[in-house]
């Protein structure tokens, strides 16, 4: 089965800015005052993919995965800025951000390609780094933030656990895994309901492109696998290394701010 390209105009673009404007209208009624927001989104967005899309244009005629890379590196940059923008209760999250989503983005490219599920290509990876660096960053804000709240919330009884003799490890171990889930469960609910409740985008792309139905649900199927093991190893590595900051090397709680 052939598969049409797909023409999309700048008309076809503005044409649902519509629909943004029912989102501002709602938002304007219910006074949620988000309208600012909503329109230094859809600023932001149409800039940033539009000169995205250049990016990843020269980058395919390029074919050299040295601009892959490179790429891949500066989405790790900026989605570790903006994950510690929402980790900001957790003392040097910056380094444990980083770490988490180049290891991941490194891990989960490596293990496709190694195993032959995507070719070694620019038309593969950058799509599926964006991914995995953009859900990694994700998970572990979420798993970074739940850390700083769960530590500030239960400080007293850190420091009793640490009283009675444990370590820094024993004591935030409870905290730790509940940050851990706060980070994946996002995915792993949306995953338990593909098919069921939505479709993602991936999938919705290749229909709408004309692909078999059937070769879009298993690309699906790959993309969700391993977004679940990037998510799962961003998230381990970033808690792992975040929470131990909050600790001195004598295994003593450091002093907390103010909530």
């Amino acid at each position: 089965m052939t598969s049409p390209s797909i023409q999309v105009s700048l008309g076809d673009v503005a044409a649902t800015l519509a629909l943004v404007a029912v989102a501002v209208a709602v938002s304007f009624w219910r006074r949620a005052d988000l309208e600012e927001d909503i329109g230094i989104a859809v600023v932001r967005s149409f800039i940033q993919l539009t000169a995205i899309g250049y990016v990843i244009n020269f980058i395919f005629d390029q074919d050299s995965l040295w601009f892959v890379v490179a790429l891949i590196a500066v989405m790790v940059v900026f989605g570790a800025l903006q994950a510690r923008a929402r980790a900001k209760q957790v003392p040097g999250a910056l380094g444990p951000l980083l770490l988490a989503l180049a290891l991941a983005a490194a891990a989960t490219l490596g293990l496709v390609v190694a195993l032959g599920v995507f070719k070694p290509e620019p038309r593969y990876l950058v799509p599926v780094g964006g991914m995995v660096v953009g859900n990694s960053m994700t998970a572990a804000a979420v798993a970074l933030n739940r850390l700083g709240d769960e530590v500030t919330r239960h400080a007293r009884e850190i420091e009793a656990t640490l009283a009675l003799g444990a370590n820094s490890t024993l004591a935030a171990a409870p905290i730790v895994r509940r940050s851990l889930r706060s980070g994946m469960i996002t995915l792993v609910d949306s995953t338990k309901t593909t098919g069921l409740v939505f479709f993602p985008g991936t999938m919705v792309g290749m229909l709408l492109a004309g692909a078999d139905p059937t070769d879009a649900v298993r690309l699906q199927l790959i993309l969700l696998y391993t977004l679940l093991g990037s998510v799962a190893l961003a998230g381990l590595i970033a808690i792992t290394l975040a929470y131990r900051n909050f600790f001195t090397p004598a295994h003593q709680l450091r002093e907390q701010p103010e909530p």
